[in-house]
């Protein structure tokens, strides 16, 4: 009796070699996928999957998606992550910023149609802006500055998701939307002036912990195994409208400081600059649709993500 022979399903990863991307690439590898990692380098890392390198069913692939791209094989699923993706990139990177949203999400769309492939889109709760409900659900339409400095970030993610869904509506592509909340873990880069890793370099290098305006802003973070699960959930799944990914879980800049500083036994003080332009005074997810349709939530508590993330970050210090 002949073998029957179970052709894997490959998934092309753009920004697969960023923080969220190469744990993406890890996930699907070890559910059984091939993956085609693309990734130009402008934010990622080769040290997030030089690990992979290794593996047979990973392809590494050194390109800029906002340029023509083709691929030769049969791909299943196009999942689109590539972008800077913290103020301090999209303030040095404005215009790149824009194109990996634009032009980079209009030409993997474009290859998704060509194979036929299911297309998910990585987006951003700060499609939200400054949001005037909360916590945010996907029906909100967002309060968003289009030309201020966060904008071009906003703005890009935005047109990103308009133009996810007009190839949905006209081609009748199966398109996905991950509307992605503060995501946390192993992997951040150091410097990327997000929260948690400045948060915790700063007190592990006993230097004082910036907290910008009076830290009353409040924010939410998902622990990035939750998030990739969340992820996979919506890339398997019938849904085509936004869905809002992210812990539910609330607090104020200050607290999450403090918090920091008694999990890390760290001796700093905290300090106070002013708030940056347009920064969101709330930002929290609703995730009703997500527990409704993928059946997801987050498993992993703040404080415990928040310990592995710490003794990450003084593996790297050392």
């Amino acid at each position: 009796m002949s073998k029957i022979i179970q052709i894997k399903k490959t998934v092309v990863v753009t920004g697969g070699a960023g923080f969220i991307g190469s744990h993406l690439c890890r996930f699907l590898l070890a559910k059984g996928y091939r993956v085609i990692c693309i990734d130009n380098m402008l934010t990622g890392n080769h040290s997030n999957v030089s690990d992979l390198k290794s593996n047979s069913d990973f392809i590494f692939i050194d390109h800029d998606v906002t340029l023509p791209f083709e691929i030769s094989e049969t791909v299943h699923y196009v999942l689109h992550f590539a972008s800077p993706a913290s103020p301090v990139d999209y303030e040095r990177l404005p215009i790149q910023t824009l194109k990996a949203g634009s032009l980079g999400t209009h030409n993997m769309l474009g290859l998704a149609k060509v194979k036929k492939a299911v297309f998910l889109l990585a987006s951003t709760s700060e499609v939200y802006g400054d949001p005037l409900v909360h916590p945010q659900p996907e029906s909100y339409w967002g309060n968003v500055n289009p030309i201020g400095p966060r904008g071009v970030y906003d703005e890009a993610k935005r047109f990103a998701e308009a133009i996810t869904m007009a190839y949905h509506r006209v081609h009748g592509m199966g398109t996905k939307i991950a509307r992605i909340f503060n995501t946390y873990g192993e992997g951040m880069r150091k410097n990327d002036g997000r929260s948690v890793p400045a948060f915790i370099t700063q007190a592990l290098s006993s230097k004082p912990l910036t907290v910008f305006g009076d830290g009353s802003q409040t924010r939410s973070f998902c622990y990035v195994s939750d998030l990739v699960e969340g992820v996979y959930k919506l890339m398997l799944s019938s849904v085509n409208e936004p869905v809002n990914l992210g812990n539910p879980a609330e607090y104020t800049i200050l607290e999450f400081a403090k918090k920091i500083l008694k999990l890390t036994a760290s001796s700093s003080k905290i300090i106070f600059k002013p708030l940056p332009v347009d920064d969101p005074k709330t930002r929290c997810p609703d995730i009703t649709r997500a527990r409704t349709l993928l059946k997801w939530q987050p498993k992993v508590a703040v404080d415990d993500g928040l310990k592995r993330t710490i003794e990450w970050f003084r593996k790297e210090a050392k």
